[in-house]
């Protein structure tokens, strides 16, 4: 065995690590896979004598190639301001991204998108894989300090502040949980129990397609048509829109749909749907703890 093999066995054992920071921080399991074979390419021109600590290393290189790529994809959509913007892709996401986006949550993964790319990697790295702030400060060329305050105040986006009592919270959750399971399963009596009987059903022109009503109203009709919506359920889950629960439709953790939900009491007399992605992008999303 040459002791390039010996070299690449050993950051083979480390790809299951640096796969999950690199998807954590960008959201798409082949631009991650793509940054961790580039560090493994990189790692290979190197000499093995300068790296001491190999996973550190590769930690590193990673995650500067991903903040890179954060930076590059913000600075594209700075580009893209005005212009119109192609429909995300929907579809059933690959299974070994359904695996990921499970694991880390699609919440947590709309959240973090919405997130500055420091802000992202400080908090990725040390809230999610407690990675001390004076080895990330190197990777952002920030000072430790510095390097502290960013993580904070992501940390502060992805909690969020709730608007609502946390009796309320905890009550609204149950509801719109209960609402996305009977969704799933295309439970129309289920349903039926949760909506207030003049349920409104309020959409944007995006989130619907042409020639249907932008309002429905009714709880046989609404729940008549969340059969529709079931099928997009899958992709969907509980998170804090505007300080109180709703939902987030997100195929591959990618955000495609809102729904804010109004409640009376422990009915749901109304939700809007909301897929202008303008819109999308000014709603103040957290996750829910």
């Amino acid at each position: 065995m040459t002791e390039l093999d010996t070299l690449a066995d050993r950051f083979e054992a480390h790809r299951p690590h640096l796969r999950g920071v690199a998807y954590r921080m960008l959201g798409s399991l082949s631009e991650a896979d793509d940054a961790v074979q580039e560090a493994w390419l990189r790692l290979a021109r190197t000499d093995p004598a300068d790296v001491q600590n190999l996973a550190g290393w590769l930690t590193t290189v990673v995650s500067r190639l991903c903040l890179d790529g954060l930076r590059s994809r913000a600075a594209r959509r700075e580009d893209l301001v005005g212009q119109h913007q192609p429909d995300r892709p929907g579809g059933a996401e690959p299974e070994p991204e359904a695996l990921l986006v499970d694991e880390v949550g699609r919440a947590l993964l709309v959240v973090l998108d919405t997130l500055g790319p420091a802000e992202r990697i400080a908090f990725v790295l040390h809230d999610l894989f407690a990675v001390p702030f004076d080895e990330i400060a190197p990777v952002l060329d920030r000072s430790p300090a510095t390097t502290k305050k960013l993580a904070s105040r992501a940390r502060l986006r992805v909690r969020g502040t709730p608007a609502v009592h946390p009796a309320d919270l905890r009550r609204h959750r149950r509801i719109v949980e209960t609402f996305l399971a009977a969704s799933r399963a295309g439970d129309v009596e289920a349903i039926l129990a949760l909506l207030d009987p003049d349920v409104a059903r309020r959409a944007d022109r995006f989130a619907i397609p042409a020639g249907r009503p932008l309002q429905a109203r009714g709880a046989q009709t609404v729940a008549e048509e969340i059969a529709v919506f079931g099928a997009r359920a899958r992709f969907a889950a509980p998170a804090l829109i505007d300080g109180d629960v709703g939902i987030v439709v997100a195929p591959r953790g990618s955000l495609q749909l809102a729904l804010t939900v109004r409640l009376v009491g422990d009915r749901i007399a109304g939700y809007d749907l909301i897929a202008d992605p303008d819109v999308l992008s000014r709603l103040d999303l957290a996750v829910l703890g």
